[in-house]
């Protein structure tokens, strides 16, 4: 809670404001025998810095550990003004502004949210928001089978993260919508386009493509983008937000560029929490506007030519008929968006371009160390950004404890999702982690392995 500097002085005039003698007498309707009186078995108050020292002491007892774990969520540093001014109440409190005139500034907020995300996407126009990136997918695969009217197929490439994938199918599964899962290059870690244009899909609504994908490989973006669109399909990007400061906007993918972008958002200032909670973005062609979920915040001028926001689309189904509704997801995640705006206009384009490039070289860096292990391959030839498939020659399971012991979170196992991979680990390094800490996971993993 923020400290609240109040003097005798000050609570004495505001009792003499209001007409009372005593706080006490602020609360006089609550009965007496529901007045606990005196607090027993307290012990005496502790100055800020003796509780600090107590909360930090406590904290080490779960043990702190070096984490390597990308896999979907992903370790970045966050300002301290992010969620200062995140938890300010006239973010915190606020809720779905269905009253532009009092609404204002959370709807300015997610204006410029907008404007954030459609150009860093490359797309037209962004929604504000989904519920995370998982259900974010979900919601595009929905929506080009809405716009394609002929097709009720998707394709999606195993190289898309595992859950993303569940989640599709949980979602579109009843409404007679077709997910075919596309095999990947197991040399390379990549969607071969060669391999599409050989193959018998025809009749389909949307490719999916991820980058980077699961694996952190970048797959061949423009040649499956222009694939899709050959055979009267959309392009649906999967991103991740942080490299795309580097890389090639969906919306610049291949001659036309993707129809629909999406994501998750985690990575732009929300930390890691047992699980979330997180936020799904999507940006689109405006030609697809309409089909999109969620809302999207418009900027006007009234009669008196004064600027302001409003709700400009409202497309679920607590606003308008179920029937017509695109959606009925009806989370957006506003205070994970509110954290993402700050984040990205405090940190801006060179900075997120800055994190991007550490994040990167720093991945590569371990990469380069943990090779020299004996014991210790590259999974895949393909280029990567912040995130690496690695083959051992001892169980994953049992490397990743050893390393746990250490104080150190080695990685993802890929051996229950992709079990034709064999002994194979997922390592990520963000732009968290210092030369020390990777030559630390090196040694680390050499103990390990014998």
């Amino acid at each position: 809670m923020p400290f609240i500097p109040h003097t005798k002085e000050d609570v004495a005039e505001m009792l003499t404001s209001i007409g009372a003698k005593t706080i006490e007498e602020l609360f006089d309707e609550i009965p007496k025998e529901l007045i606990s009186g005196e607090l027993t078995g307290v012990p005496p108050g502790l100055s800020e810095m003796e509780i600090a020292r107590l909360m930090m002491e406590r904290a080490t007892q779960d043990g702190f550990y070096q984490n390597f774990i990308g896999a979907g969520a992903y370790e970045h540093h966050i300002p301290a003004a992010v969620w200062q001014i995140t938890t300010r109440g006239e973010f915190y409190s606020s809720y779905t502004p269905y009253q532009a005139e009092a609404s204002q500034g959370t709807l300015q907020l997610l204006y410029e949210y907008q404007s954030m995300m459609a150009s860093l996407t490359g797309m037209d126009v962004s929604n504000a928001s989904m519920y995370d990136g998982a259900t974010a997918l979900a919601e595009a695969a929905l929506m080009a089978v809405r716009s394609h009217k002929t097709s009720r197929r998707i394709l999606i490439p195993q190289t898309v993260h595992p859950v993303y994938r569940q989640v599709v199918r949980a979602i579109v599964s009843n409404q007679k919508i077709e997910v075919v899962e596309l095999p990947y290059c197991t040399e390379c870690g990549q969607i071969l386009p060669e391999s599409l244009a050989n193959s018998n899909h025809e009749d389909f609504a949307a490719l999916v493509i991820p980058q980077p994908n699961f694996f952190g490989v970048l797959e061949q973006v423009d040649a499956l983008t222009d694939w899709a669109h050959s055979k009267n399909a959309f392009a649906i990007g999967v991103v991740n937000p942080t490299a795309l400061a580097l890389l090639t906007p969906p919306g610049e993918w291949g001659s036309k560029g993707a129809d629909i972008a999406v994501g998750e958002g985690q990575p732009l200032g929300i930390p890691l929490s047992s699980g979330g909670p997180y936020f799904g973005f999507m940006a689109c062609k405006s030609e697809l506007v309409r089909q999109m979920p969620g809302r999207i915040i418009g900027r006007t001028t009234d009669l008196d030519n004064k600027e302001g926001f409003v709700l400009t689309l409202q497309a679920r189904e607590q606003h308008i008929r179920r029937s017509k509704a695109t959606s009925n997801i009806c989370t957006n995640q506003g205070l994970m968006v509110t954290a993402a705006t700050i984040f990205m206009s405090l940190v801006g384009p060179e900075g997120l371009r800055r994190v991007a490039a550490q994040s990167h070289a720093n991945t590569l860096e371990l990469v380069e160390q943990l090779v020299k292990i004996k014991g210790v391959e590259r999974a895949f030839s393909g280029p990567v950004f912040h995130e690496a498939a690695l083959t051992l020659s001892k169980p994953v399971v049992d490397v990743l404890s050893k390393l746990k012991q250490k104080g150190i979170l080695g990685g993802y196992s890929l051996q229950e999702q992709y079990p034709e991979l064999g002994n194979t680990l997922l390592v990520c390094a963000t732009e968290t982690k210092t030369e020390s800490d990777l030559q630390n996971y090196a040694a680390a993993m050499q103990q390990a392995l014998g």
